[in-house]
């Protein structure tokens, strides 16, 4: 499972030209699912994320997490994120998820930010999105579990 995060001060997916999640302050997270991930990387990648510090305390050292600045999460499916790049000019995706088990694993994901009580808002799994975003700092971080 990859996931790649920017803290935002504001974030929106787009659909067929409708707004179906938005966000100000926050953490905008693509989420990549690989084909053997399951419960065991979802629950370190949402350990990782809600605890993740990466927002500025009141000397302006990044010490404080999503929750601790009252922000808010966005999650966009986004299987680009697996893709081989290492040969060629052409992107792999053998390592990718089926979109059946991408599915299951993006929406098990969301329910363990959810259940942290973190405020999430989402994407459409495997809908032609839009993405919109501030990216603060910028302050972008990768992370692969």
């Amino acid at each position: 499972m990859i996931g790649l995060i920017q803290r935002v001060s504001r974030a929106s997916v787009t659909v067929e030209s409708k707004v179906i999640g938005e966000i100000d302050q926050g953490i905008l997270l693509l989420l990549g699912v690989e084909k053997d991930d399951g419960d065991d990387e979802i629950e370190k990648l949402a350990n990782k994320v809600s605890r993740y510090r990466m927002f500025a305390d009141s000397d302006g050292k990044m010490n404080l997490n999503v929750e601790q600045v009252g922000g808010k999460i966005l999650v966009v499916s986004q299987f680009t994120l697996v893709a081989d790049t290492q040969k060629g000019n052409r992107p792999g995706f053998s390592q990718g998820a089926t979109p059946e088990h991408g599915k299951a694993v993006y929406l098990k994901f969301v329910e363990a930010l959810q259940a942290k009580g973190l405020a999430v808002e989402t994407g459409e799994f495997g809908a032609d999105m839009q993405v919109a975003l501030v990216n603060d700092g910028p302050v972008t971080f990768h992370f692969k579990v």
